[in-house]
């Protein structure tokens, strides 16, 4: 299709091209289905090579003091080390995932060591088959902190070699002693057919670093709206492992817990075992005094005349007695306080009535039992360690001044009610001295037996405790692992890597892209063409191909400069019939083809029957001579010789060509002159040009290139038209700006661009623009199917 041009009007143009931009891309769609295949090949290779980790997961239930306490006789004993009242679900939480629980898990299941067999291509892990299996004689101390990497490469049923990384150690018997540094140990058979197994690696790592691995790989949340139950997950290649850690670490719990429980309630049974035997031989002295008493003064029972303040008297003993039994039970606690060490366990739960007390001493076991625990994994320089230390030190002041406190209170009643007491006794005055004696006796026997049944019973009720320690946590569901891996997912693997394979050449060809400054296309012509006329495209030449157009040409160069023609004929607005349209072709630098241009185009409107007369004007550099047969010989004169020597004519300059049937008249630049733009300064000239016009219907003139010397704008005034040649591949963008600042300056007249040397088989564009060159289109060519045009089309581009 032709284009036709309107200097009145010209359609605004987006800047961007949609479609234009997806061709830019589409041409390369070899190399993008190349990377999307590949992409693919190593997302597959990465699922069947890559080993599965499978998430196992478990439940617990975290049981509070109510639910734990399956004897009944501890209702209402307080101090529990796991009430959820006193610890909270996230203190719960953190004990589970704490570095001293999960290293007693790994220890207990020897998971610092592990077997690897080797495979074709990946060495995957086995836990419970192993052919073989490390016995360690040294102590687990050292073993536990200690790194060993050994294979095993087994050559008979008794023989086997053993090396380090490259390094063969030697060949060895199972059951033999082996020792490497500070490790003793010996490999045994694990099967009848351990010869044909394959080389096995045993890793050994620190429990700390293992276990850390598996707190990293762990998670611990609640479930449910209760807040009592806890999910347990991990992930693991080997989905047994993942089960039996999950497992393990429920029961390790649970037995922390329950041992602290036992702490207290041995440590109480203790206490009172102590008060026992003291109580004892306190018994035994009273009864004693009481026997002698009686012996002694001969005893008789009180009158019964002296009933109501008998009564008044066993009122005030009562609450005395009361008094006395607090007082004794504080003050042992007191002495027991003072005798033992500042982190000993308080016993708790033996009738304390102060609740100041009692709940100071169940704040103090809880803050021993946390420093205990910090302690099995710690120093006692660690600050948390540091700063229980400080709370368990003012909680004992606390409680010293508490027990403080409840003797005053206890001493203030007690004097109170001693003076009701004597003055209910003032009342029996006329008792006898001896009724005074026997009731002290017998009060204070009253008071050692009352306290000695009452210790009995708590030592009763603390050793049930011991014996029936309820657990701390229910075990809801045991382990087990879901069936399908978590990674890596096939499917997502794959389409990432498609997607990544599809990426990684399109980000490459838009940074090329985005750095390319280069012309291609008439898409990027777009900044000029808004105010410069398009007259067309040249196609690139093949190696094949000649760049000389010839009669009855039907190749697309010949087309394209047949499309140029016509363009030109809307361009040009002729007015004087009888002379000469002067066209100037240029260009921004050399090399864009303006001579390349200048021929053919002299060549195209040379075979519609026109005089034509081609100038070579680009006196500096000239290359009219490569395309032409005219030569300047010793008697032939050129451009530079008209211009310098007023005796030369135009006739002695002009030759006349007829190459392959087409007649162009041609005017050489000449010799190369020392001073070209004082030359072309002169009217000789612009006298050529007006001499010539009569005499043909095209004077076509190639100049030199504007940017580079100013030998075209000396003369660009003579010009009727001014087409200018920009290449694909070659002019730079920014060079665009030139041509529109020389037609805005009116340097240029009628100034129109061509695009040379467009390389159709990258951009597709008879598709883009409607149009394409060559294949015979409008001069008989055979017939083809879409087909046979579609397989050409695709042939053409790959080359």
């Amino acid at each position: 299709m032709e284009e036709i041009f309107d200097y009145n009007e010209q359609k605004e143009e987006s800047s961007f091209d949609l479609k234009a931009e997806i061709y830019k891309y589409l041409t390369h769609w070899k190399w993008l289905l190349f990377s999307c295949l590949l992409g693919l090949t190593i997302a597959y290779l990465y699922n069947r090579y890559t080993l599965p980790k499978y998430r196992s997961e478990s439940t617990l239930m975290i049981l509070s003091e109510s639910e734990g306490n399956v004897s009944g006789v501890l209702d209402g004993a307080s101090g529990s080390l796991l009430k959820l009242e006193d610890n909270s679900l996230e203190n719960q939480i953190v004990n589970l995932k704490s570095k001293r629980l999960v290293k007693k898990v790994i220890d207990d299941l020897d998971f610092n060591i592990s077997y690897f067999v080797e495979g074709n291509v990946i060495t995957p892990e086995v836990y419970k088959n192993s052919p073989v299996k490390i016995n360690f004689r040294t102590a687990d101390s050292i073993v536990n902190t200690s790194y060993l990497n050994v294979l095993i490469s087994p050559k008979s049923n008794t023989q086997f070699d053993l090396s380090i990384g490259e390094k063969q150690l030697g060949s060895y018997g199972f059951g033999e002693n082996i020792e490497i540094e500070n490790l003793k140990f010996s490999i045994e058979s694990n099967s009848a057919q351990v010869k044909n197994s394959n080389p096995v690696h045993i890793v050994v790592r620190p429990v700390a670093d293992v276990a850390q691995e598996y707190i990293l790989n762990s998670m611990i949340y609640p479930k449910g709206k209760g807040m009592d139950i806890l999910t347990l997950q991990t992930t693991n290649n080997v989905s047994d492992k993942g089960e039996d850690f999950l497992n393990n670490l429920m029961y390790q719990f649970n037995f922390d817990g329950v041992k602290d429980k036992r702490q207290v309630a041995a440590k109480t049974t203790e206490f009172i075992q102590n008060r026992l035997e003291n109580i004892t031989v306190d018994l035994d002295s009273v009864e004693t005094n009481l026997a002698d008493f009686k012996k002694n003064n001969q005893f008789m029972d009180v009158n019964a005349g002296a009933g109501q303040f008998m009564d008044q008297r066993l009122s005030a003993e009562q609450e005395l007695f009361n008094i006395e039994t607090q007082l004794s039970i504080i003050n042992s606690i007191k002495e027991d306080i003072q005798a033992e060490s500042e982190y000993e366990i308080l016993p708790e739960n033996v009738g304390v009535e102060s609740s100041n007390v009692s709940n100071a001493i169940t704040n103090y076991n809880q803050l021993l039992l946390e420093r205990q625990s910090l302690l099995s994994s710690s120093t006692t320089a660690n600050p948390v360690v540091k700063d229980i230390e400080n709370q368990i030190s003012s909680v004992r002041k606390s409680l010293q001044q508490n027990i403080e406190t409840a003797i005053r209170n206890l001493n203030i009643e007690k004097a109170g009610l001693s003076q009701r007491e004597n003055l209910a006794t003032s009342k029996f005055s006329t008792f006898p001295g001896m009724e005074k004696g026997i009731r002290n006796i017998e009060r204070q026997q009253q008071i050692k037996e009352q306290l000695y049944l009452f210790l009995l019973q708590r030592r009763e009720e603390a050793a049930i405790a011991f014996a029936v320690t309820s657990p701390v946590a229910k075990v809801i569901d045991s382990a087990y692992t879901y069936p399908s891996p978590i990674s890596p997912q096939p499917w997502l693997i794959l389409l990432g890597g498609f997607i990544i394979g599809l990426i990684i050449p399109i980000l490459i060809i838009f940074v090329k892209n985005f750095l390319d400054t280069k012309v291609h296309h008439k898409v990027d012509l777009n900044p000029l063409i808004k105010e410069v006329p398009f007259m067309g495209e040249v196609p690139r030449i093949g190696q094949d191909q000649s760049d000389v157009i010839q009669l009855n040409d039907r190749s697309p160069l010949a087309e394209s400069f047949r499309i140029l023609r016509t363009n030109l004929a809307y361009l040009i607005q002729k007015k004087d019939k009888g002379v000469a349209d002067i066209i100037f072709v240029t260009s921004t630098v050399k090399g864009e083809g303006k001579t390349f241009v200048s021929y053919n185009l002299a060549r195209t409107l040379a075979t519609t029957n026109k005089r034509v007369l081609l100038i070579g004007a680009d006196i500096r550099n000239p290359k009219l001579h490569r395309y032409t047969s005219a030569t300047i010989g010793a008697r032939e004169k050129g451009l530079s010789d008209y211009l310098y020597d007023y005796e030369v004519t135009k006739e002695d300059i002009i030759s006349k060509t007829n190459d392959e049937g087409i007649a162009v008249n041609v005017i050489l630049s000449g010799p190369i002159p020392p001073n070209p733009a004082e030359l072309l300064m002169n009217d000789r000239m612009e006298n050529l040009i007006e001499t010539c016009k009569p005499e043909y219907d095209y004077i076509i003139v190639d100049t030199a290139p504007t940017m580079i010397v100013t030998d075209t704008l000396l003369i660009s005034q003579q010009a009727d038209y001014t087409l200018y040649v920009t290449r694909a591949d070659y002019t730079e963008k920014n060079l665009l700006q030139f041509p529109k600042d020389l037609k805005k300056q009116g340097k240029l007249k009628g100034l129109a661009v061509i695009l040379n040397d467009v390389d159709y088989s990258k951009f597709s564009y008879g598709a883009q623009y409607g149009y394409s060159y060559g294949y015979g289109y409008g001069y008989g060519a055979d017939e083809e199917s879409r087909l046979q045009r579609l397989k050409k089309r695709l042939f053409t581009k790959s080359k």
